[in-house]
């Protein structure tokens, strides 16, 4: 079941990770090896989880990458979805199934 309006991932890397080691950007940024630039994109959901950072983000904290990655999908299919009804899609059926 998804998730209604779930966070963005870097809200819950700012919160469950960088807060309670009270870790600022910048020194958080240098320990994944990252710039600050990059981790405050994140930290400020202007950019997502890609699967480099997920991997950076499981080595420091300790979690799995497939964690980040999954939380970034829920929040990206979150949002596609509340724009899904403007797409402008034709149904393509296979040559064999007629359309109905």
């Amino acid at each position: 079941m998804r998730m209604y309006n779930p966070p963005h991932p870097g809200e819950l890397v700012r919160e469950e990770c960088l807060a309670p080691l009270g870790l600022t950007v910048t020194a958080a940024a240098r320990a994944l090896g990252v710039t600050r630039k990059a981790l405050s994109e994140l930290v400020n959901g202007h950019s997502g989880i890609s699967p480099e950072m997920a991997i950076r983000l499981s080595k420091a904290f300790g979690s799995e990458p497939e964690t980040w990655l999954g939380m970034q999908m829920e929040y990206d299919l979150w949002h596609a979805t509340r724009r899904a009804s403007r797409l402008k899609v034709k149904r393509l059926y296979p040559a064999d199934r007629k359309a109905a």
